[in-house]
Parts: C-alpha cells; sequence; structure tokens
C-alpha cells in the first residue's frame, strides 16, 4: 500500500516537491514507485540545468516501464542525488527520502498550482 506524506506538493504526473525556503526536493511518490516496480536507472539532468514546469527533467526505467519525469516548477538545478546513480533501488526502499533534484525556485507562486497530499490521494484513487 503507497504512503502519502503531508507537507509535500504533489503533481499529477506523480512527482512531489518538498520546499525549504528558495529550494525544492523533487522526487517521485511512493504511489509512483509501487507502479513502476523495481526502479533500474534514473536519468538526472545535470547541475546548472534549467527545468520548467510541466516540462520533462529526466526518466526513470524500471524492469517493467520507462516513465519520464516531468518537473513540477521550474528554476535551476543546483544538486543532483548522486546515491541514485549506483543504487536507483532507494527509490524503491524510500521514495520520500531519496529525492532526485534539488531546484532552485524561479516562480515558488507555481506551487499554487500543485495538489496538497488530499487531493494527491483522491488523485491516485481515481
Amino acid at each position: 500500500m503507497a504512503k502519502f506524506e503531508e507537507g509535500l506538493r504533489y503533481s499529477e504526473s506523480h512527482e512531489y516537491i518538498r520546499v525549504e525556503g528558495e529550494y525544492g526536493y523533487v522526487g517521485i511518490s511512493d504511489y509512483a514507485q509501487h507502479a513502476l516496480g523495481n526502479v533500474v536507472y534514473v536519468d538526472m539532468p545535470d547541475v546548472d540545468d534549467e527545468v520548467t514546469a510541466g516540462e520533462e527533467f529526466g526518466a526513470v526505467e524500471s524492469v517493467k516501464a520507462a516513465s519520464d519525469l516531468i518537473s513540477p516548477v521550474s528554476g535551476t538545478v543546483v544538486e543532483v542525488n548522486e546515491a541514485l546513480e549506483d543504487k536507483p533501488e532507494l527509490l524503491n526502499e524510500d521514495a520520500f527520502g531519496n529525492w532526485i533534484i534539488k531546484v532552485q525556485l524561479s516562480d515558488p507562486s507555481e506551487l499554487d498550482a500543485l495538489m496538497d497530499v488530499e487531493a494527491y490521494k483522491a488523485h491516485c484513487a481515481e
């Protein structure tokens, strides 16, 4: 059964963002990692790349499927989770504890378009 974490914002494509000041940590939800199955590869952008809300920034590959990663916000990538390069299965072990990219937000108002945990639970139940 998928876990849901309070205090995050979620996109319809199952990415989450945890906001800390002007930065956001973006990853895939626990619901998404359950749907994907065993993650075998994570394609991430480079530091200093620009990401745009609603646009692809990478991909997650599992034994079952490949899925594009869609950025929930716009901004500049300031860090990537290098641990995922050697251990992509960390996303299966703890999706919320293993973010994929850290972004410096360029437009914090974009967060208003994302779902809170209750709306996301309803979205997943559809």
